[in-house]
C-alpha cells in the first residue's frame, strides 16, 4: 500500500525546447493544452502519446551518480517536468495531477542515444527502474507553476515481462 508520501510531491522544474536538437529552456510556469502539450515545446502536438515527459529528481540523481556525474543538470534528460517526493507510476494508465493539469502515463521514457551525447554512460544509467521518467498524454490542460502540488491519482501495478 502506498503512503501519502508516495503519492504527493511538488513540481520543481519546468523546461521546454522550441525545436529538435535545441537546448532546453527552463521556465517558471507554463500553459499545457490537450492539443499541444506544454506551450512552446515542439513535441506536444507531434506526438500525442508523448506530449509531456515527467522525471523524478530522486531517480535523476541515482542515474547521474551511476553515470559518474552527480551534478549533471536535469535538463540533460530533456524532460518537461521535474518532480520531487513522489513515486511516479510505472505502468501505462497511471494518472498524475500537476497543478491544474491531468496527465495519463503512456509509457516509460526510454533513454535515447542523445543521453550518451550529454554524458557517456547516461543512457545505460537511466534505463533501470524507470529512472528516465514517464511519457504522458494530456487529459486536461491548464497552468503549471513551480511549486505546484503533484498527485498520483492512479498507479496501476508495474507489468514485468519475464522470459521463460
Amino acid at each position: 500500500m502506498q503512503s501519502d508520501a508516495d503519492i504527493t510531491g511538488h513540481l520543481i522544474g519546468i523546461a521546454r525546447r522550441a525545436a529538435r536538437l535545441e537546448p532546453m529552456q527552463e521556465i517558471q510556469s507554463g500553459k499545457v493544452t490537450v492539443a499541444g502539450g506544454l506551450e512552446g515545446d515542439h513535441k506536444g502536438a507531434k506526438f500525442p502519446n508523448r506530449q509531456i515527459t515527467v522525471l523524478a529528481i530522486e531517480a535523476w540523481r541515482e542515474a547521474a551518480q551511476a553515470a559518474g556525474e552527480p551534478t549533471l543538470a536535469w535538463t540533460a534528460r530533456r524532460a518537461n517536468f521535474l518532480v520531487e517526493d513522489v513515486h511516479l507510476p510505472r505502468a501505462a494508465g497511471g494518472v498524475l495531477r500537476i497543478g491544474e493539469v491531468l496527465l495519463e502515463v503512456t509509457s516509460q521514457t526510454v533513454p535515447c542515444r542523445r543521453m550518451d551525447d550529454a554524458l557517456t554512460g547516461l543512457r545505460k544509467a537511466l534505463h533501470p527502474d524507470w529512472r528516465g521518467g514517464v511519457t504522458c498524454k494530456v487529459l486536461e490542460g491548464g497552468q503549471v507553476t513551480l511549486g505546484d502540488r503533484v498527485e498520483v491519482l492512479v498507479s496501476p501495478p508495474q507489468r514485468v515481462i519475464r522470459l521463460p
